[in-house]
């Protein structure tokens, strides 16, 4: 008898729920609720709040993604990685071309997109648009396999060296690559640590998750008060503290809190679609807005921000439907054209395929 796959462990996807929203609620506020007509104090608050989750959203998400793809990317038997990362570098493709033609009817909105194909090849290698993250779990997953049989200790020490000198500012601007580089660091910490981590968050405790965020909080205040935000290694530090906080209040309420858990998994496991969407419909609103001679007040400024996360949220999600139902997941997943042609090979053909495309056919990419 075989035994039933144990239970899908919640926390991840709480954090990853928490993660995603907070990034549409970043790009709500610094793209549109802060150019609005009349925004003020208000939406100010709101830049400032969400400026103080930057070291928490995106770190925690490649947390989480190291955790995901330990056991494909460290066995030796395993080549599934391969596949995760193709996956990536093609979504990352598909949907930067998606992207541009897109947001080439919004030409006012304030987002990079490219004009030309020499930008366009800049955006598909070393000057990443806002879709960076796919870009970079692939190269991740790379690195993380090329390094395996390296001592985990050398490898988050190097690359919690290279996060300082890329929080500090000492990149050249190329778009978001600097973003690529500093939060490796956090990949390899959760694909290396995956043990740990889980062990972390199995005894999630109120008080100690209390302490974290009390400890997050005093180290924003200290870095804003001594203006050391630039030095190097106070970023990575900091984000270290937020990831802890991040894992513990993740666990907490996914372990006491399901009425709120219950949603945030929900969406925790639909994050890619949110991900790749999220911009456009975005743009569109935002000139819609713009074309209304749409004009906002402390109420609306207030509010605004929240309903127009959810609402954007809720956008991706439905067009993601619509376009899986009518025949385009492979936008979401375009390995799947891969495998229709392998299934299609000819018989004669199937030893050679079984050997060749073996790691291309089984795993997967988990959303996000």
């Amino acid at each position: 008898m075989t035994a039933a796959p144990a239970p899908r462990v919640g926390w991840p996807d709480v954090a990853k729920g928490v993660c995603i929203i907070l990034v549409v609620l970043w790009h709500v506020v610094t793209k549109v609720a802060i150019d609005a007509d009349g925004a003020g104090p208000v939406t100010d608050v709101w830049v400032t709040l969400n400026a103080q989750l930057l070291p928490l959203r995106i770190p925690l998400f490649f947390l989480v993604s190291g955790v995901f793809a330990a056991r494909a990317v460290l066995d030796p038997e395993r080549a599934s990685w391969r596949r995760r990362a193709s996956r990536l570098a093609l979504l990352y493709l598909v949907w930067v071309l998606i992207q541009t033609f897109v947001l080439a009817l919004t030409p006012d909105f304030d987002t990079a997109r490219a004009t030309s194909g020499w930008e366009l090849l800049a955006q598909l290698t070393i000057s990443p648009t806002n879709l960076w993250y796919l870009l970079a779990l692939a190269v991740y997953l790379v690195v993380g396999r090329l390094t395996r049989g390296v001592p985990t200790a050398v490898v988050l020490s190097v690359a919690f060296a290279i996060a300082a000198v890329a929080g500090a500012g000492l990149l050249p601007d190329l778009g978001n690559l600097w973003q690529l580089v500093q939060n490796l660091f956090f990949f390899l910490a959760g694909l290396r640590l995956r043990a740990a981590v889980e062990r972390f968050a199995g005894r999630p405790r109120l008080r100690a998750t209390l302490l974290l965020g009390g400890v997050y909080v005093g180290a924003l205040a200290l870095v804003s008060m001594l203006g050391i935000r630039l030095v190097p290694g106070v970023w990575p530090a900091l984000a270290l503290v937020a990831v802890a906080f991040g894992v513990a209040a993740s666990a907490l309420v996914d372990r006491k809190a399901e009425v709120v858990a219950r949603p945030l998994r929900w969406i925790g496991r639909r994050t890619l679609p949110i991900y790749v969407l999220h911009m456009m419909p975005l743009a569109l609103i935002e000139a819609g807005l713009r074309a209304a001679g749409w004009r906002t007040t402390p109420v609306l400024e207030a509010i605004a921000p929240v309903v127009l996360t959810a609402i954007v949220i809720g956008v991706c999600l439905g067009a993601h439907t619509l376009l899986v139902r009518g025949g385009l997941g492979a936008l979401f997943d375009p390995l799947q054209l891969t495998d229709r042609v392998l299934r299609r090979a000819p018989a004669k053909g199937s030893r050679q395929s079984a050997g060749d495309g073996g790691p291309w056919r089984h795993g997967g990419l988990h959303s996000g």
